[in-house]
C-alpha cells in the first residue's frame, strides 16, 4: 500500500485549475503574436478552453465538505478562491474570443489610436499585461498569505460590511475586484463567511441590499462590460464608458416609464386614490402640492469624448430621473441632443419647444416628487445609441453621469441657478471613475496644467428654475411623482381631468371595479412612449385651439370635451393603423416613415373635418379589434403606494 495520501475532490479541481491557468496564459501569449489568418483557429481553441473552464467550475460548485476523505482547513475559503480564479479565467477567455473574432482589428485599432493621440497608452497596456502575469504567478504561491491578509481585513474597524449589487472589475489603482455569490441552499456556512465590499455612490451613500425588480437590470449594466471593454481596447470609446444603466431599466418593463407614473396612486390602505382627489365645489380634481416641483432646463454638454471611427452614433441624448443614491424613484425621461459637425464634442438642446419641433428635443423638463428622502436629487445620464460598422451590433452606452441633489443638508431647496456638473465615468453605482482617464494621464503636475485639464473635463450644464404661483398650480394637477417635457404638459392635464371625471365623479359607486369604456384613458399612456404621436396630438390640438374664441378658451368643460374630439380625430386611429410602423428608438428610417404616415393622416383628417372617413375607407386597414383599445381597467393600472420605501 502506497504511503501517499489520496487526493481529495477539491484538490483535484485545484490541480485542474492550475493546468487551465497555464493553458490560458499560453493561448493569450500566442494570440498576441498571431497573424490574421490564425485567428479563427485560435478562436476555436479559446472556445474549447472556455468550455473546459466552465466544466471545472461546475465540478467545483458540486463539491461538499463532507465528500473530502480527510479534514481540509479553511475549506470554504479555498473553494471560494478557486471560484474566483475560474471566473477570472472565463472572463479572460470571453474577452479574447471577442477580440479574435474582429475583422481588421489591427487596422481599426491603429486608426482609433491615431485619432486619440495618447502616447502613454501603449506603455500602460504593456505594464498592465506584465502585472496580470505577475498576479497569476503570485496566486499560486500565496494562498496562506491571502488567509492572513483576510484576517487582518476582518479586524480592521474601517472596513464596513454591505451587500454588493453585482460583480465589479477593478478600474484603477486601489479598486477591489469582487464577485457576488448566490447561495444555492446547500451550504449556509459558506454563504455566511463571504466578505462583502463597501461600494458607494458619488455622494457617499452606501448601497443597501434591495429586492426590487429593477436591481436585475442594474446588475446587468454593471457586469455586462465585455463589449465595452473590447471597444475600449480597440480605442473606439474611452475607458469610462459603460452600458447604460437607465436604458437597462427601461428595457425591464413599464416600471420606469412615464405611462406608469401617469396612473393614479393608491393610499397605503388601497381603498382610495392618494394623488387624485375630487373637488366638488370646483367640479374638478384638487391640485396636489409636492415637496419638489420645479423646472430643469438642459442647456448643453461640453467636452464629451468622441467615439472612434469603428462605431456609428445613431443618437446622442440625456436620460434623467429622480434618484436617492440607491434607487430610481420616478420615470426615466429622455431628451435627445443635437450637435454640429464642426463642434462634435458639444451637445445642445432646444428649450421651450413650440410649433412642429419634436418634443423629444425639448430641454425644458418639469420635475415633481413628494419623496421624503433627504438624499433625493436628479440623476443625469448622458448616452449614445450606436452601431458597430463591422458587425452591425447595436448598443447603448453611458458617456458619463451627474447627480444634482435637490435639498441641502438642512432640508432647504437648493438655489435656482445655472449648474455646471462635472461628469463621472462608470455607472451611478461606481465611484472615482473618470469618463476619459487619458485626459488626466496627459496632464502635467503644475497648477497651470491642472487648470487646463479641468477645462477639458466633460460637463453637463443645467438650469434649475423655481415656479411662480400660476405655473405651480398647473403642475400641481399632475401626479405627485413625474418627469416630463414642458411642451406637452397641457395634454397631460387634460388626461388627468378626464381621469378624475371617470374615477371620482361619474363612477356608479366607489366600490365599483367594472371596466370603464373610455378610449382616451385606455390608450393615452401609450403616447408617452411614442413621442412622435404625442407631437401629432400637440399639433392637432394647436390647430383646433387657434380657431377658438376667447370665451371658449376660458370654459374648462368645453375645452375638455373638445380635447376628446381632437384625440379621436388624430392619434386614436393611428394607434391601430397598419400603415404606421412600430416605434423603434434611434432608427432614422423608421422615424422618417412614421412621421410621413402621421403627417399624411393629419392632413387628410383636417381636410375631411375628422377621422370618420379615414376609419370607414376600404383603402385603410387596421389591426384586429381588442377590447383594451376602449376599456380602461383602473385596478390593473393604478400604482400601489411606495413612497418612503
Amino acid at each position: 500500500m502506497s504511503g501517499r495520501r489520496a487526493r481529495g475532490p477539491l484538490q483535484r479541481v485545484q490541480r485542474r485549475s492550475r493546468e487551465l491557468q497555464a493553458q490560458v496564459a499560453a493561448l493569450r501569449a500566442e494570440s498576441a503574436a498571431a497573424a490574421p489568418e490564425q485567428r479563427k483557429a485560435l478562436s476555436q481553441r479559446c472556445l474549447q478552453l472556455k468550455k473546459s473552464v466552465d466544466e471545472n467550475t461546475n465540478a467545483l460548485h458540486g463539491l461538499k465538505k463532507a465528500d473530502e476523505p480527510a479534514p481540509v482547513g479553511n475549506y470554504n475559503e479555498r473553494k471560494e478562491e478557486e471560484e474566483k480564479l475560474l471566473l477570472k479565467l472565463s472572463q479572460q477567455l470571453q474577452k479574447l474570443v471577442l477580440v479574435l473574432d474582429q475583422d481588421n482589428v489591427t487596422t481599426n485599432y491603429a486608426v482609433d489610436e491615431e485619432r486619440q493621440k495618447d502616447p502613454q497608452t501603449e506603455d500602460e497596456n504593456g505594464e498592465e499585461d506584465e502585472s496580470e502575469d505577475e498576479e497569476s504567478s503570485e496566486e499560486e504561491d500565496s494562498e496562506e498569505a491571502d488567509d492572513d491578509d483576510e484576517d487582518k481585513l476582518l479586524d480592521d474597524p474601517n472596513v464596513k460590511e454591505c451587500i454588493a449589487v453585482g460583480n465589479f472589475n477593478a478600474q484603477q489603482e486601489g479598486d477591489l475586484t469582487f464577485t457576488v455569490h448566490h447561495d444555492d441552499g446547500e451550504s449556509q456556512e459558506q454563504s455566511e463567511e463571504h466578505i462583502e465590499v463597501v461600494d458607494e455612490t458619488a455622494d457617499g451613500t452606501e448601497i443597501k441590499k434591495r429586492t426590487d425588480s429593477h436591481w436585475s437590470a442594474v446588475r446587468r449594466a454593471i457586469t455586462e462590460n465585455d463589449t465595452v471593454e473590447v471597444l475600449a481596447t480597440l480605442g473606439a470609446v474611452p475607458a469610462g464608458f459603460r452600458p447604460s444603466t437607465l436604458f437597462q431599466l427601461l428595457e425591464e418593463g413599464n416600471q420606469f416609464r412615464a405611462g406608469y407614473f401617469l396612473q393614479p396612486e393608491l393610499t397605503p390602505s388601497q381603498l382610495a386614490f392618494k394623488d387624485l382627489v375630487w373637488n366638488s365645489e370646483k367640479n374638478t380634481i384638487y391640485p396636489r402640492p409636492t415637496r419638489a416641483s420645479l423646472i430643469v432646463t438642459l442647456c448643453s454638454c461640453k467636452m464629451i469624448p468622441l467615439p472612434g471611427v469603428s462605431i456609428q452614433v445613431l443618437s446622442r441624448h440625456v436620460r434623467l430621473c429622480l434618484f436617492d443614491g440607491n434607487r430610481v424613484l420616478s420615470n426615466i425621461h429622455t431628451v435627445r441632443a443635437t450637435w454640429q459637425p464642426k463642434n462634435p464634442q458639444t451637445w445642445t438642446f432646444s428649450p421651450r419647444v413650440t410649433g412642429i419641433l419634436p418634443s423629444l428635443l425639448d430641454g425644458d423638463c418639469f420635475v415633481r416628487s413628494n419623496s421624503p428622502s433627504s438624499d433625493i436629487g436628479i440623476l443625469f445620464e448622458l448616452g449614445i445609441t450606436y452601431i458597430r460598422n463591422l458587425t452591425g451590433e447595436r448598443g447603448e452606452l453611458s458617456c458619463g453621469w451627474a447627480f444634482l441633489k435637490l435639498f441641502t443638508s438642512n432640508g432647504m431647496p437648493v438655489p435656482s441657478k445655472l449648474y455646471e456638473l462635472l461628469l463621472n465615468g462608470g455607472t451611478p453605482y461606481e465611484r472615482g471613475v473618470e469618463v476619459d482617464p487619458s485626459i488626466s494621464r496627459r496632464a502635467g503636475s503644475g497648477v497651470f496644467h491642472q487648470l487646463i485639464t479641468l477645462k477639458k473635463q466633460p460637463v453637463l450644464v443645467v438650469k434649475l428654475r423655481s415656479l411662480s404661483a400660476q405655473p405651480k398650480d398647473i403642475l400641481n394637477l399632475l401626479p405627485e411623482t413625474l418627469i416630463g417635457s414642458m411642451c406637452y404638459i397641457h395634454l397631460l392635464i387634460f388626461y388627468r381631468q378626464i381621469l378624475g371625471d371617470a374615477l371620482l365623479k361619474d363612477r356608479i359607486s366607489m366600490q365599483s371595479t367594472d371596466l370603464i369604456c373610455n378610449p382616451i384613458l385606455a390608450t393615452f399612456p401609450q403616447l408617452m412612449d411614442q413621442p412622435d404621436l404625442m407631437d401629432a396630438l400637440r399639433s392637432a390640438w394647436a390647430d383646433r385651439e387657434r380657431t377658438l374664441k376667447r370665451s371658449e378658451k376660458k370654459d374648462r368643460e368645453f375645452l375638455k370635451s373638445l380635447f376628446v374630439l381632437v384625440y379621436h380625430d388624430s392619434v386614436f386611429p393611428l394607434l391601430q393603423s397598419t400603415f404606421l410602423p412600430d416605434y423603434k428608438w434611434a432608427e432614422e428610417e423608421s422615424e422618417a416613415s412614421r412621421w410621413k404616415a402621421i403627417a399624411d393622416f393629419l392632413k387628410k383628417s383636417q381636410e375631411n373635418d375628422g377621422a370618420l372617413q379615414y376609419l370607414l375607407s376600404a383603402e385603410n386597414t387596421h389591426k384586429a379589434f381588442d377590447i383594451s383599445e376602449v376599456a380602461y381597467d383602473f385596478l390593473g393600472e393604478v400604482r400601489e403606494n411606495n413612497s418612503g420605501v
